[in-house]
């Protein structure tokens, strides 16, 4: 059974940073990533990453702000956020396996809240 279980979301003023997790069991994943859902608004594609890195993905809004990484041997993706805006206020979810073509994943967890004040 894979699960996915994310951790790290927290509360920041803006400019701040936060630093996601996401550990991954029953399953090995070539490629990872991360969505959000903002209060009011449907889910979006963050970014993501192929297994040892060699690519990554982002959505042009956090682009220069946010990292993607993975620790295979811990099976956990982690997604850094730098100059935190209010606009990035969401549920972050960790999803897999990404498809890079429909920006779609089979997996999901179960989100962790980032809010960022003003």
């Amino acid at each position: 059974q894979v699960q996915l279980v994310e951790s790290g979301g927290g509360l920041v003023q803006a400019g701040g940073s936060l630093r996601l997790s996401c550990t991954a069991s029953g399953g090995t994943f070539y490629t990872m990533g991360w969505f959000r859902r903002a209060p009011g608004k449907e889910r979006e594609f963050v970014a993501a990453i192929t297994w040892n890195g060699d690519s990554t993905y982002y959505t042009d809004s956090v682009e220069g702000r946010f990292t993607i990484s993975r620790d295979n041997r811990k099976n956990t993706l982690y997604l850094q956020m730098n100059s935190l805006k209010p606009e990035d206020t969401a549920v972050y979810f960790c999803a897999a396996p990404f498809n890079v073509r429909t920006y779609t994943a089979t997996y999901w967890g179960q989100g962790t809240q980032v809010t960022v004040s003003s």
